[in-house]
């Protein structure tokens, strides 16, 4: 049975004493029986309040002891949980409030005010309750005899997750029990996962990354997860030392602020038991890939996932030798293929869209038939968006995305081409390419950069580095310094925003 319920219950049985998970802030630890106990406790709470089998329930606080029982225990009990992004402008927090349906927000205090102000404005009852994420406990003393739990099944929905796209309104994906379940195995099986892992959990559970990544495939794997905060470069080493954590997911803006920003040497850290860091959610450059493992000497794993296919599709093999710099990798658990815009499967080495399918490829879209019909073919397969091509050996190359792409002059230019190029210069921290209305070519490309502390250049010497790694069609006309490049809640830069941030050009 692929369903949390079936993977709590069978780890619960085998070694209840086992730590899923520990808030290192606080020191909670939580064994694989207890999040049983609390899972069944928190179902009848949920069953005693009137909510239902198939409800939305919501919670908006940061990762934490509580916020990790309530993601897994919601899905446990057969309610679908919608977690809600912290990052949310007001009015795309109004918005999926009131789309998603949701009937409950647990919360924490310090997002009290945001999410008030939201639910005043959705013309429905929405209840809240205020918890402390820290607490041992949140359930009130109550009387839950009597109360049964409903069956649940593998294509029963799980969770609801507003995808953050860059234009329009988020879009609802419904991700069911077997999705989030083959998501967590898929992870396990790209890198050879098992109980003895230990992960360190960097991005945030309202993020698919963070929910099946890190919170999910332990239960698959039977291993632990180190569930702080937030991700902190000032912590993240000490913490991967103090609990000895064999693994970490991260993104690629993290891995540059890492390389970036700290430093192990002469600290003490035990990090010997440290196997692999794994990158996801958008492309790691291979400069700074290289940079990352040469300063730390720990092996990054380039890994690609969709919200839409509950986080992994793609993975570097774990043997250092077989890995390619530039790519995912191969698909693991999922069937990939590169198609052109008639739908015809291109040969090897021939760029189009990446299509994908597996057991964790999305239900749909939330009250929305129409996205869904263009998105998921009715043979299972997923329009992802993605332009890229595949090798002789099956590993993908992602070139951009669709709706990204800089067409100049009647030429199809990838971002991420020139992205890649300005990141080669020793100065950059973020770096982000994106096209622009242009009356002689259609577009032109505007670049948009940050720099890494302490370092500066001028835009005369970055444009003649983009000349030489470039040549001049593809070296952008303009360049923009920015304290900060717009990001999603994973760290991905939101390209399309650049234009509107950086105003008349």
């Amino acid at each position: 049975m692929r369903t949390i319920r079936y993977y709590i219950d069978k780890r619960a049985a085998e070694q209840p004493d086992k730590i899923y998970t520990i808030a290192p802030e606080v020191g909670l630890e939580l064994t694989y029986g207890q999040l049983k106990d609390d899972s069944v406790a928190f179902g009848k709470h949920l069953m005693k309040r009137g909510i239902k089998k198939g409800d939305k329930i919501s919670f908006m606080m940061g990762n934490g002891y509580q916020a990790t029982k309530i993601f897994l225990g919601t899905m446990y009990s057969g309610v679908v949980v919608a977690p809600l992004n912290l990052l949310a402008q007001p009015s795309q927090l109004e918005y999926v409030l009131d789309h998603s349906d949701t009937r409950l927000v647990f919360y924490s205090e310090e997002h009290g005010e945001k999410l008030k102000a939201a639910t005043g404005k959705v013309n429905r009852d929405i209840a809240l309750i205020q918890i402390d994420n820290d607490a041992e406990s949140i359930l009130p003393d109550e009387d839950l005899s009597g109360i049964d739990l409903p069956d649940v099944k593998e294509e029963d929905d799980a969770l609801l997750l507003y995808t953050s796209g860059t234009t329009g309104v988020p879009k609802g994906v419904i991700l069911s029990q077997k999705n989030m379940i083959s998501g967590g195995l898929y992870t396990t099986m790209a890198h050879e996962l098992t109980a003895d892992d230990r992960a360190l959990c960097s991005l945030p559970l309202y993020h698919i990354n963070g929910e099946v990544v890190t919170g999910v495939t332990p239960l698959v794997s039977g291993g632990s997860v180190i569930m702080p905060r937030k991700f902190r470069t000032n912590d993240f080493w000490e913490l991967i030392s103090k609990y000895g954590c064999t693994w970490f997911s991260v993104v690629p803006t993290m891995i540059s602020y890492l390389t970036s920003g700290t430093e192990i040497e002469g600290k003490g850290l035990k990090l010997d038991q440290v196997r692999f860091g794994r990158s996801a959610s958008s492309a790691l450059p291979p400069s700074l890939h290289r940079e990352f493992e040469k300063k730390f000497k720990v092996s990054i794993v380039e890994t690609m996932g969709l919200t839409e296919t509950a986080a992994p599709v793609f993975s570097n093999p774990m043997d250092t030798a077989k890995r390619k710099y530039g790519s995912p990798g191969p698909a693991v658990g999922n069937t990939a293929k590169i198609i052109d815009p008639t739908g015809k499967e291109l040969p090897r080495g021939e760029q189009g869209e990446i299509m994908i399918r597996g057991d964790n490829v999305m239900k749909g879209y939330y009250k929305a038939p129409e996205k869904t019909r263009e998105a998921l073919q009715e043979d299972g397969w997923l329009h992802t968006g993605d332009l890229g091509y595949m090798d002789e050996d099956g590993f993908v190359f992602v070139t951009g995305r669709i709706k990204e792409l800089i067409i100049k002059g009647g030429e199809n230019i990838a971002p991420k081409e020139i992205d890649e190029a300005l990141y080669k210069h020793p100065a950059i921290l973020d770096a982000a390419a994106v096209g622009i209305p242009d009356d002689v070519y259609g577009e032109e490309i505007l670049a948009c950069v940050t720099l890494k502390p302490g370092c500066s250049v001028t835009e005369e010497e970055l444009r003649n580095h983009c000349l030489e790694q470039l040549g001049k069609f593809k070296t952008p006309k303009i360049i923009r310094f920015m304290e900060d490049l717009p990001k999603g809640p994973s760290g991905k830069i939101q390209r399309l925003k650049l234009p509107e941030l950086v105003g008349d050009l």
